[in-house]
């Protein structure tokens, strides 16, 4: 941990803690030196101003004569606004698409806009350009990759590969889609957990499809040490980047990770039902043969030819027609990015996660609250999840008192921490008025 964030912190009950007063004093100063805070002005959030501001009218940032702004730690389910978005999808609909209307296809760039963001999205994920392509959702990716990577793995030399792994607690829908294309394969699927995989693959495996983060707990995959162990018995590396892109660090280029698929509507902002995105390593495009061979894939999309013959390049990813208003609001989303090193959001993320298990321990009812997120920092994504009981009412108290959070059956609190715009007085008011809240229920 840098000099920025000093070191790390994270307890879970037991041992000695601040007293919760002070954390307040310690929140004000890490938001004082971060080197993330004026990021924080490029979201629509109740208070515009970098933590630690003042306003012209003299009140600090955050403050409002109708109550303390929302505390927003649901960035991990839904990014917070771009500030500079409305702006952006308001030309494209009244100028682009009101005025030039067709030539916007060409005059505006919306033909090549999926290889354009995915080159955007790249440097985010560790992958040099011309890898990955925007377009359709999560699960239609998802799909791709697997029948895909199935068909690649099976073109090989050597014992038949029949078997497809899934995480075993992965995002329901990733399962379910996993399940369809075993059987469009004519593979098995085994749900393995995640820390059993490289053990278990062998020689009639021909992919996994792994989560980097767990969706509950907030768990982080060995993503390195995994995709090494499956290529070490042929088989080929899927991940699932939902809940690490625009997080944390994920090397797919270093580690040789062969297909990654991820959302943008989260860490990414991109908004609800932005489109997803497909990384294809370089060396296997030739091999991409897609279960969903659209005319926007075509080698020469306007010819109509009866015949399908698929383009080179990130471009076999593609189906149909992109959704372009979607689309280029995430293009203006990803501007936030702009001179920001995923590295140092890594380093943040870290420091905010400890900091805000430390304000729940030091809360008086916090030996109530049993955190899942592991605590040490090479296992852990970018939310914090606490076990806790009636933890559906608990948030549902939580929101209505301006603490956004979410919940997870049967028992979790999940609190994302999303380094562009979370500061640290966020997480000590989220803590706060959790202990409030329990505290009441008592």
């Amino acid at each position: 941990m840098s000099e920025a964030y000093g070191p790390g912190t994270a307890r879970a009950g037991g041992g000695a803690v601040a007293e919760f007063a002070t954390l307040a004093e310690r929140a004000a100063e890490l938001d004082l030196t971060d080197p993330l805070r004026a990021k924080r002005a490029e979201f629509v959030l109740d208070d515009a101003e970098p933590p630690g501001a003042v306003r012209s009218d003299g009140t600090p940032s955050g403050a409002a004569s109708s109550g303390p702004p929302v505390v927003y730690l649901d960035g991990n389910s839904l990014g917070a606004l771009p500030a500079a978005v409305p702006a952006r999808v308001a030309d494209v609909v009244a100028r682009e698409w009101g005025e030039l209307r067709i030539r916007s296809w060409t005059e505006s760039g919306w033909w090549t806009a999926p290889e354009r963001i995915g080159d955007r999205i790249a440097p985010l994920l560790g992958a040099a350009r011309g890898q990955v392509v925007v377009g359709d959702s999560t699960s239609v990716n998802v799909l791709k990759a697997v029948v895909a990577g199935v068909r690649i793995a099976q073109s090989g030399a050597g014992a038949a590969r029949d078997e497809v792994l899934v995480d075993a607690t992965t995002f329901p829908t990733d399962g379910y889609v996993a399940e369809s294309a075993a059987r469009l394969t004519g593979c098995a699927l085994r749900a393995v957990e995640p820390h059993e995989i490289a053990a278990t693959a062998g020689p009639r495996t021909a992919l996994a499809l792994v989560n980097h983060v767990d969706y509950r707990t907030g768990r982080l995959h060995d993503l390195p040490g995994t995709t090494a162990a499956l290529h070490a018995v042929g088989a080929l590396a899927v991940w699932d980047l939902c809940h690490s892109a625009g997080a944390l660090p994920v090397g797919l280029d270093e580690h040789g990770v062969d297909l990654a698929v991820g959302c943008t509507y989260k860490f990414l902002n991109g908004g609800p039902g932005s489109p997803a995105y497909l990384y294809v390593r370089r060396d296997l495009q030739p091999r991409f043969d897609s279960p969903l061979p659209g005319w926007n894939s075509h080698a020469d999309p306007f010819a109509m030819s009866a015949g399908y013959q698929p383009a080179d390049g990130s471009v076999r990813g593609r189906v149909g027609t992109p959704d372009i208003l979607s689309m280029l609001a995430l293009e203006t989303a990803l501007e936030v990015w702009d001179g920001v090193a995923i590295e140092a959001v890594r380093e943040k993320s870290l420091a905010l996660s400890d900091f805000f298990l430390e304000c729940v321990a030091a809360l008086p009812g916090g030996p109530s609250l049993t955190p899942i997120t592991p605590l040490p920092h090479a296992e852990r994504g970018s939310q914090v999840a606490l076990r806790c009981a009636d933890a559906e009412a608990v948030m549902g108290e939580l929101i209505a008192r301006g603490v956004v959070g979410d919940f997870r059956p049967p028992d979790v609190l999940r609190f994302g921490v999303t380094p562009l715009y979370t500061s640290f007085s966020d997480a000590y008011r989220a803590a706060g008025v959790l202990g409030e809240v329990l505290d009441d229920r008592r």
